[in-house]
């Protein structure tokens, strides 16, 4: 009996020496998969914009307007012509000649376009217009002329006054400006443009009053606003041509006249302009 349990003991520590040395072989561990770095890559390139500068010639319209003389230091008159009608100067004879290229009513613009999501553009534009009084009118005058007050209809002759900006009526203006494409091809491109912004008139004007006459110098004479709308033609990107019609309000506080430039001259008008224009575009 106890060789039966002794043999049973040694069967059952036999067992468990045999499992205990017995290993389960271990999971192998996943291999490591060699991960790729994250590359980031530069935005692309994106077009930002384009300088341009374009040179035309313009046609003008006035309207009536009342101008006012004044000059109670080494003179006695305060006047104003009451409904005086004006015209342009277009002076496009010899335009084609590189010594005459400013000689006519011409404009000149530098601008950039920003070509963002709203095809917005800032420009700088100098409208060389000319203004002239028409000599020889029949002009309600109303105020004193040297202790003489007057209130009639009187022609106005170069003797008693000529007025003129020629040199002219000049608008330096700094321009927000709208794109809209409406036509998109390969080599040509139609859009619609429309601009509005102001700045000074830095004019040069020509005057006689009274027999004294006086011309200039250019110097700062009031301001001026305006809006303008029209459609450009692109062509192979590099090249454009452009027209526009622009409505103005200009307002004339510091105009000189006479030969000791101490009379003064006020008055405001609106004009029209028609502008046709070619260009140059450089893309950045």
């Amino acid at each position: 009996m106890k060789l039966r349990y002794l043999l049973a003991a040694l069967l059952l520590g036999g067992a468990q020496t045999v499992w205990a040395q017995t290993d389960v072989p271990a999971t192998p561990a996943p291999a490591t998969t060699p991960q790729t770095p994250t590359i980031i890559l530069p935005p692309s390139a994106k077009h930002r914009g384009s300088l341009y500068f374009s040179w035309g010639y313009n046609r003008d319209w006035y309207a009536r307007s009342d101008i006012r003389f004044q000059n109670q230091k080494t003179d006695n008159y305060d006047f104003t012509f009451v409904n005086a009608h004006a015209s342009d100067h277009p002076s496009m004879s010899d335009f084609w000649k590189f010594k005459s290229l400013t000689i006519p009513q011409y404009d000149a613009t530098l601008g950039y376009l920003f070509n963002d999501k709203h095809d917005l553009g800032i420009e700088v534009s100098w409208n060389h217009l000319k203004y002239v009084v028409d000599d020889n009118q029949i002009i309600h005058v109303r105020g004193n002329i040297r202790g003489h007050y007057i209130d009639k209809d009187t022609l106005v002759t170069p003797d008693f006054v000529h007025l003129q900006h020629t040199n002219g009526n000049n608008y330096l203006m700094v321009n927000l400006v709208k794109r809209q494409k409406l036509i998109v091809g390969k080599h040509l491109q139609l859009s619609a443009i429309g601009k509005i912004g102001g700045g000074p008139m830095i004019s040069y004007t020509i005057s006689t009053i009274f027999g004294s006459h006086q011309e200039g110098p250019f110097h700062y004479h009031g301001w001026v606003v305006g809006t303008s709308a029209g459609l450009k033609l692109d062509i192979y990107k590099y090249f454009f041509l452009q027209g526009d019609v622009q409505g103005a309000f200009a307002d004339y506080t510091n105009t000189w006249i006479g030969a000791d430039k101490v009379g003064r001259v006020t008055h405001v008008f609106t004009s029209a302009q028609a502008i046709y224009a070619f260009g140059f575009n450089v893309p950045l």
